[in-house]
């Protein structure tokens, strides 16, 4: 019997731990899950690439048609639960802090590529509470600075086959981004962006006004103040389902034997000569050989714990969604010169999103001046939203550096690793932080997704300034 048998048969019970975790995870914005229509993807086989994680798929119990209508036929009580819920052991190969998304595609892919499984990831609430679970699901890799493009199309790619590698359908629907023009200053910056994606193997374009009206007919091409010059349009970008990310690579990292801890909070981290020892938790001390610190807004208190300071800061990026409307937008769209950008979900909300608030806080709640800022600001493009009421509002803690780019590096503290500084773009690329960080984790040094991103450039002065370069970090 494999460890990951031994974990599903302690935990025991069926797939209503599934949907307890599942409530947790959406009841704050009270939506609701059917977990049999939903998250099962119902075609295609799980094929995967690379000999370590065959043993996933013969770990899970696969999810497909013929399983639904199975388990139809005998009212549900086959069902698994999704992943277990072990006590902690005293000690790990490695212990990853943050169950978010971030966290989650680390610890899989240590699996999937490395084979490493003695893994802990330890997560202070529910899994995917955090900001994976706050967020507006773009997906993009239209980034003018090589090291970002090539890191965020990694991300894209591994989104495209997501559900087909994991078993577990996220949704990922490549609708296409489409970042508006507004100003010519804008518009030549997106010119520019063209052809550094053509450059970066990023299929990217630059469209006309009369296509953009085409793709969005609700837009208000000449605009009162802001009219629309045309837009960077990357037909592959898309959105995808943020709680099924994190479900889908939590299903897989237990499949694998890894232990998945909620409710453990991390309150110090142990050191020995100079090298990480472990981690204090309100479940007790748990010992580690390896530390992978993936905690997003939470990172500097993490980061002190440690014994270093991270030069990022934490801020609170807001989001609202309106009242459920018939389809009216297929696409995503960003208007950065007036700071919004706006989707349509699957069940017929406007999803829309603006910037971070302007000054640090921990905050998870929303507040009136954004939704004022924000809807004044996209009313004027698309004017349709005026008659809308909002339903829901949220907020998550992002981290942000100078250059508004990430860190994926070691530390000062020896066998501690560090991802952060994802700031307002964390969503879109979790799997490829999750495959660039597994590999530092795993072999110590950086691979060459990581290697640009590590703590000294900011000594060095090597920034990866995405701010400049595009205008806005999203």
């Amino acid at each position: 019997m494999g460890p990951a048998e031994e974990g599903r048969q302690k935990a025991g019970g069926n797939v209503a731990n599934f949907r307890s975790s599942a409530a947790s995870s959406l009841g704050k914005r009270g939506a609701a899950l059917h977990v049999s229509s939903v998250i099962v993807i119902l075609s295609g086989a799980a094929r995967v690439s690379r000999p370590p994680c065959r043993s996933v798929v013969e770990a899970m119990k696969r999810y497909s048609a013929l399983a639904i209508a199975r388990e139809a036929a005998r009212y549900h009580r086959g069902w698994e639960r999704a992943w277990a819920s072990p006590e902690p052991k005293g000690d790990y190969e490695i212990v990853i802090v943050g169950a978010g998304g971030h966290g989650l595609a680390t610890a899989y892919y240590l699996g999937r590529n490395f084979g490493i499984t003695d893994v802990a990831v330890l997560e202070k609430g529910w899994l995917g509470g955090g900001n994976t679970g706050r967020n507006t699901t773009i997906i993009r890799s239209n980034y003018l600075q090589d090291p970002s493009a090539a890191i965020y199309e990694k991300a894209r790619a591994l989104y495209e086959t997501m559900s087909r590698d994991l078993n577990f359908n996220v949704m990922f629907s490549p609708r296409g981004v489409m970042m508006l023009a507004q100003t010519e200053h804008e518009r030549r910056g997106y010119l520019r962006t063209v052809h550094a994606n053509a450059l970066q193997g990023v299929k990217t374009e630059f469209i006309t006004p009369e296509r953009v009206k085409e793709l969005v007919p609700i837009i208000r091409i000449e605009g009162p103040r802001y009219p629309v010059l045309g837009a960077l349009w990357q037909p592959r970008g898309g959105t995808a389902r943020h709680d099924a990310v994190a479900w889908g690579y939590a299903r897989a990292c237990s499949a694998m034997g890894m232990h998945i801890i909620q409710n453990c909070e991390v309150t110090g981290i142990v050191s020995e000569g100079g090298r990480v020892s472990g981690v204090e938790t309100v479940r007790g001390r748990i010992g580690c050989r390896k530390l992978a610190i993936v905690v997003a807004g939470h990172s500097g208190r993490l980061a002190e714990m440690a014994g270093f300071r991270l030069p990022i800061e934490s801020v609170a990026l807001q989001a609202l969604v309106s009242e459920p409307v018939r389809p009216v937008l297929d696409v995503v769209v960003m208007a950065n010169t007036v700071h919004g950008y706006i989707s349509q979900s699957d069940k017929g909300e406007l999803v829309i999103g603006g910037g971070t608030d302007g000054f640090n806080n921990y905050t998870q709640r929303g507040s009136f001046h954004h939704v004022e800022e924000t809807v004044r600001a996209l009313v004027e493009t698309f004017p349709i939203i005026s008659r809308l009421r909002m339903m829901r509002q949220w907020g998550g803690i992002v981290d942000m550096t100078g250059d508004r780019s990430p860190i994926i590096s070691k530390t000062p503290l020896e066998g501690c690793f560090i991802n952060c500084g994802w700031g307002t773009g964390g969503f879109k690329a979790i799997p490829g932080s999750g495959w660039a960080m597994a590999e530092l984790v795993a072999r110590g040094t950086p691979g060459p997704l990581a290697a640009p991103f590590g703590l000294e450039r900011f000594r060095e002065g090597r920034f990866i300034d995405e701010s400049v370069a595009a205008g806005v970090a999203h």
